[in-house]
């Protein structure tokens, strides 16, 4: 039996059972797909999420860079967010990368550890039990179909979960069908040329925002990170999209989306496909679905990224959530597994995590209303415009964008602090005079309790059977933390709880302690 069953073998997916593998579980990946997706989706990571990565070492891979930086600017609601005027202070990480090679990096890393993947087979009915949960599954090929027996379920298949919905979670939420919405990936060309970062120079117009430039009759973005194949995108709000719709009925057009980008932009531009391939051509009549699950859980049953919440793409949150879902979820399941869980632990996944899901379903509504065209929109820009001089303002939109206004119930934090998430520049002197950073410290996704002096020693020593204790050189100027898998912070030296009971709080009781027989929560 496996510990944990994961329907769906995209990113999330993935890295969930990288997670679980990790912390010790043996997971398998169930994919419907014969193979890893090449369809053009994601282009880049933003937020905390690339933190994350480089809390894995896998920031490295993805980007060939050491380490994150954060962004000089971005956007919200198509609006410039100067992020450059909060230094130190800045939240908001960017990596550019296509969704296809992040899948890769993270199959690679599949490999590495050991997990288990099963692609070309399908989901078919299952059923809970106390202590498992059986599954039925069908080859796509052969139509042959086989049972697998797992402790707890994980449904990361998308916005249409099949998992979800043979649970009967509900997925509440609204459908904005006024929006229509054109992607394609062409080749280069000269009407199309980067002008600096965020910023395209286009044929007869000049100079604009490559990513969510707004008019009054849409919203367009160019993103030429990938210079061999420039994706266009844009959004055009219509009354009746189903019926007034160019090409509706047929498959969309190149011709189609230089229409739409001249009505956007009002220059005619020419597009040709790639020189490999086919181009990417999509376009979306049926509206913007902006949906939380009105759960995460049922019983041995989770919900991770879409198959838990859908939301617009504006300012790249799905990824930012969904991949922190993962972590989230992963060393909790894990800790139950090994009988090392505290009571309730399983509970705190949605507690902790729905309320994020439906803070992006605000944030991500209230910027599709800022981008919508008409008169009334461009006086609330302006006056949006005028806020966003404001550095705390500015201070404010990034954290919200980033994710990093997170605060889980887990004791005092600084008000001016990194909101529970240790910055991952920190640099660290240990008592044996090796340098290392944070996230190397995390690469194993195991808690680490950093001693700052070494008073902690005693205190750390039973739960070093699944907490990694790191003593510090004296005078190192860092306060003492513990720091959970996910990378948020569980305790510092400014709490007044003691360690002990944090590290019992999150991590169980000590070593040869006796186990309560709640750890599942109700499972």
């Amino acid at each position: 039996m496996y510990d944990a069953l994961i329907i769906g073998g995209g990113p999330v997916g993935v890295f969930v059972a990288c997670e679980l593998k990790l912390a010790g579980a043996n997971p398998l990946v169930i994919e419907r797909l014969p193979g890893i997706d090449q369809w053009d989706k994601a282009h880049g990571l933003t937020g905390q999420v690339v933190r994350l990565l480089d809390h894995r070492g896998l920031f490295e891979r993805c980007a060939g860079a050491a380490e994150p930086c954060p962004a000089p600017s971005f956007f919200f609601g198509a609006l410039p967010l100067p992020l450059h005027v909060l230094g130190e202070r800045n939240p908001m990480y960017l990596l550019h990368i296509n969704q296809r090679d992040l899948e890769r990096v993270l199959n690679d890393r599949a490999v590495e550890l050991g997990v288990e993947i099963c692609r070309g087979i399908d989901l078919r009915p299952f059923r809970q039990h106390d202590d498992r949960v059986d599954i039925t599954v069908v080859d796509t090929t052969t139509e042959v179909e086989s049972t697998l027996s797992g402790r707890y379920l994980i449904g990361s298949d998308g916005a249409r979960s099949t998992v979800r919905k043979q649970s009967g979670i509900g997925f509440p939420g609204n459908t904005d069908r006024h929006v229509v919405d054109r992607t394609v990936l062409i080749a280069p060309t000269d009407d199309l040329i980067a002008a600096g970062p965020g910023r395209v120079r286009v044929a007869g117009l000049g100079e604009i925002a490559a990513a969510f430039h707004r008019t009054e009759t849409g919203v367009a973005t160019i993103a030429l990170h990938d210079p061999e194949h420039p994706l266009v995108y844009t959004a055009e709000w219509e009354d009746e999209p189903e019926e007034s719709s160019p090409g509706n009925g047929a498959a969309m057009t190149l011709t189609e989306m230089e229409d739409s980008l001249e009505r956007v932009l009002g220059v005619r531009i020419a597009l040709a496909p790639p020189a490999e391939g086919k181009p990417t051509l999509l376009r979306r009549l049926s509206g913007r679905n902006t949906r939380v699950a009105d759960r995460y859980r049922d019983r041995r049953v989770f919900l991770l990224g879409d198959a838990a919440h859908v939301h617009s793409a504006a300012g790249g949150p799905g990824l930012n959530l969904a991949l922190q879902d993962a972590a989230n979820l992963a060393w909790k399941i894990a800790a139950d597994v090994a009988g090392t869980a505290p009571a309730g632990l399983l509970d705190t996944y949605e507690t902790e995590r729905r309320p994020l899901g439906q803070r992006v379903f605000m944030q991500t509504q209230a910027q599709t209303a800022l981008m919508a065209p008409g008169s009334d929109v461009t006086a609330l820009r302006a006056l949006f415009a005028e806020l966003l001089t404001d550095t705390g303002t500015v201070r404010r939109i990034a954290d919200l964008l980033a994710g990093a206004d997170v605060r889980y119930e887990m004791g005092p934090t600084d008000p001016d602090g990194p909101t529970g998430w240790f910055a991952a520049s920190a640099q660290l002197t240990l008592v044996d005079g090796t340098r290392s950073r944070v996230p190397a410290l995390l690469h194993a996704a195991r808690p680490v309790l950093i001693d700052a002096d070494g008073s902690l020693r005693d205190a750390a020593a039973p739960w070093t059977d699944r907490v990694e204790h790191v003593e510090l050189a004296r005078g190192s100027g860092l306060s003492s933390m513990l720091i959970r898998p996910d990378g948020f912070v569980a305790w510092s030296q400014t709490d007044p709880t003691d360690v002990r009971a944090a590290l019992r709080t999150w991590f169980g009781g000590p070593r040869g302690a006796a186990v309560s027989a709640t750890t599942t929560s109700g499972a």
